[in-house]
């Protein structure tokens, strides 16, 4: 991380869409090494979804704060995530997330609208927007829990085309409720074909939720994914 630094804070004066690139390509360098010296290599499929010069919104199940290590840098090309507003006063780890992160107050009714501003201009700058729609680490019984509206009614207004994501394992490495807690394990990050938006409007919204919610679910239990523990 202290190699690493230095670079990322130069980094963090470029406007973007260099900012993100440039503070990407180091990134997927560190988690690269990072994620092979704690033995959990991150092994991805689906790659070839991402057509070059297309931009995405990419969702993704969320099960542990492991997943935005993996999400971030595993995403082919520029991409922005969403990240609530009191992860920057985390030392280092705070610019980070200024940089890579577009910041939001989800109990700020300005915070999110402009947020949702700044998705969209992340879009038209060439990134692609990657999203957790479950809003916080799933905690149920079940593979998913359900979907909020926000990376939906985004692809729909964009119209953006939505490619769903599932990562695998990252629950057994930071089990819930065990702190201090890691346990070594591989990791599977699997993208989804494209589900295109173009000519919907927020009246499909609903429909356009479920389809990826079952796409996503699925998925998950034909892949190798098991049902996680009641906390």
């Amino acid at each position: 991380m202290l190699i690493v630094l230095i670079p990322i804070w130069i980094f963090s004066f470029l406007p973007d869409p260099a900012k993100t690139r440039n503070f990407l390509i180091l990134g997927r360098i560190w988690m690269k090494v990072y994620m092979t010296l704690i033995f959990c290599p991150v092994y991805r499929k689906g790659k070839q979804y991402f057509e070059k010069g297309k931009v995405y919104v990419v969702v993704c199940n969320h099960n542990s704060f492991v997943d935005v290590l993996v999400a971030t840098p595993g995403i082919p090309g520029t991409n922005k995530t969403l990240a609530k507003h009191d992860l920057v006063k985390v030392p280092i780890f705070g610019m980070m997330y200024k940089i890579g992160g577009i910041i939001v107050n989800r109990n700020d009714d300005l915070s999110r609208k402009q947020s949702f501003e700044h998705m969209r201009n992340a879009l038209k700058m060439g990134m692609h927007m990657a999203l957790f729609p479950e809003g916080t680490r799933n905690r149920t019984p079940f593979p998913l829990k359900r979907f909020y509206d926000g990376a939906f009614a985004l692809a729909i207004e964009t119209q953006t085309p939505i490619i769903p994501s599932l990562i695998f394992h990252t629950r057994k490495i930071l089990v819930p409720d065990k702190f201090f807690f890691a346990l070594p394990h591989r990791i599977d990050y699997h993208f989804l074909p494209p589900v295109e938006t173009k000519g919907l409007t927020k009246e499909d919204l609903p429909a356009l939720k479920e389809k990826i919610f079952m796409m996503m679910w699925d998925h998950y239990l034909t892949n190798g994914g098991v049902e996680p523990t009641p906390a």
